[in-house]
């Protein structure tokens, strides 16, 4: 329970934040020597996206992992009229895509150094816990140091 409270208070003085831009997440990753996740999601349609935020990406215990040691981009997809992203922002993530994502996979998960060299990718819903998913970075991390 203790370590709980410790990742909720240490995710609340650390928040993390998703970048919309590439070209700043390499700035950002240059400039503090952090790695880049880049997500690739249809936020409103689906549900593997859905499900890989909620259990994995948006959880306390990435949070807190992803402070120290990575810059987060998510480049989102959504169909319904009601969630349509800015004009600059859709240009954004298509030209994510077409760098990264060239098949329109959903999800789509991608570790890159600062330069955007791919390191290591997800393809789909990773059928693990947030601790194993973490584990899988970990070693790119400590590589970089």
């Amino acid at each position: 329970m203790k370590l709980l409270t410790l990742i909720f208070f240490y995710a609340l003085a650390n928040p993390v934040t998703w970048l919309g831009d590439f070209d700043k997440a390499k700035t950002e990753a240059a400039a503090t020597h952090k790695l880049i996740v880049i997500n690739f999601s249809g936020s409103d349609w689906c549900g593997p996206c859905i499900r890989l935020r909620k259990e994995i990406l948006e959880t306390d215990q990435f949070d807190a992992f992803a402070s120290d040691h990575l810059v987060l981009v998510r480049a989102d997809f959504p169909r319904q009229k009601k969630n349509q992203l800015s004009k600059e922002q859709v240009k954004l993530n298509e030209a994510l895509a077409e760098r990264y994502n060239p098949d329109g996979k959903f999800p789509f998960t991608l570790l890159v150094d600062e330069n955007g060299k791919v390191l290591k990718n997800w393809d789909g819903y990773p059928n693990e816990s947030t601790d194993q998913f973490i584990d899988q970075i970990k070693p790119f991390v400590h590589a970089g140091n």
